[in-house]
């Protein structure tokens, strides 16, 4: 293979990693030496199940793709062999579903990782893998804007029921009250 086709597919790989970095919500580098491949299969149908994209590429080339987004800061994580999880449609999902990993395998180590632009490091993905997922957040806003609105249609109840129960006391009276 000549030396000019190697490099074209290296620059391939670089602007896939580059695409992805610009485009996902939250990108966390993980190392996974000693993981088997079931347990690398389970990983990644776990990851794949909330839309978690799971993928290894060089380090070498994954540090040209940082350079092209500014995000060099994750440079310092990718020695030894690593696998980014990008998030697209939920920025938590990553950290969630790999700190979960993470718990009963001891050999994922979680390293660090970009959510929304910056870089976090493995406390930060630890505190972020303890949020629900979108569905979870959005039933606890539910439940926040319910609450008021619940409350303020039980006061007009005890109000309507207070008057129906005065009206025919007045009307005892030969008074009506309106």
């Amino acid at each position: 293979m000549a030396k000019e086709e190697v490099l074209a597919q290296k620059q391939v790989v670089i602007d896939e990693v580059t695409d992805k970095l610009n485009n996902a919500s939250s990108v966390v580098v993980a190392e996974y030496r000693g993981l088997t491949v079931a347990e690398a299969t389970e990983l990644r149908r776990a990851l794949r199940a909330e839309g978690v994209e799971f993928k290894i590429y060089k380090n070498k080339l994954v540090k040209r793709a940082t350079e092209a987004t500014g995000n060099e800061g994750l440079d310092e994580y990718l020695t030894g062999p690593n696998a980014l999880a990008f998030g697209h449609e939920d920025a938590v999902a990553p950290a969630r579903v790999l700190a979960k990993f993470a718990k009963t395998h001891k050999n994922l180590v979680i390293k660090a990782g970009i959510v929304e632009g910056k870089l976090v490091g493995t406390d930060e993905i630890q505190e972020l893998s303890k949020l629900p997922d979108r569905k979870g957040m959005y039933s606890m806003l539910l439940a926040c804007l319910k609450d008021p609105m619940a409350k303020v249609a039980r006061v007009i109840n005890a109000v309507a029921e207070a008057r129906e129960g005065a009206a025919p006391a007045a009307e005892k009276n030969g008074k009506i009250n309106t």
